[in-house]
């Protein structure tokens, strides 16, 4: 792909909105119950927020991951993308765990370690592309966001 960087760009960010796409598909139910059912902490945008700043994140998280992936073979950039893959896997169980099982004390814990892989991630990013690193902080921005959200849903709703 060296040759052809666009391509791995194309990948990096596909793969990262599909993995925000079989989440969403997955969770569409369990969004519907919330949305009616759930008592939601202040502060708590109108659900259209969500899918479109996820949206736009997975996007940049994407990009950010085929910066790191373009850069040369080392031991720092298999470490980075290897934690990356691992905190989107732990991104995509949150929303599983939350919106479809509703455990919202142990989504809680599940996204407090999401967060320190979201650390972690940026601070190996920034080993191998620093600009990388740096556009993953609204990411966990966000992430540190949901945390509030999360708490909140389940101090309410227990």
């Amino acid at each position: 792909m060296k040759n052809k960087p666009w391509k791995n760009y194309v990948f990096w960010i596909l793969l990262t909105e599909a993995v925000g796409f079989v989440s969403g598909f997955l969770i569409r139910n369990g969004t519907e119950i919330y949305k009616n059912t759930i008592t939601k902490p202040p502060l708590s945008p109108p659900a259209i927020v969500f899918p479109i700043v996820w949206t736009l994140l997975y996007a940049l998280m994407g990009y950010c991951a085929a910066r790191v992936s373009l850069t040369s073979p080392s031991k720092n950039r298999r470490s980075a993308i290897y934690v990356y893959l691992l905190q989107l896997a732990f991104n995509f169980f949150w929303s599983i765990i939350f919106f479809n099982i509703q455990a919202f004390l142990f989504a809680f814990f599940w996204l407090i370690v999401l967060w320190g892989l979201i650390v972690l991630t940026i601070k190996l990013f920034k080993k191998v592309d620093s600009s990388a690193g740096n556009l993953l902080i609204p990411y966990l921005v966000w992430v540190t966001f949901a945390l509030y959200l999360n708490i909140g849903v389940w101090l309410l709703n227990r």
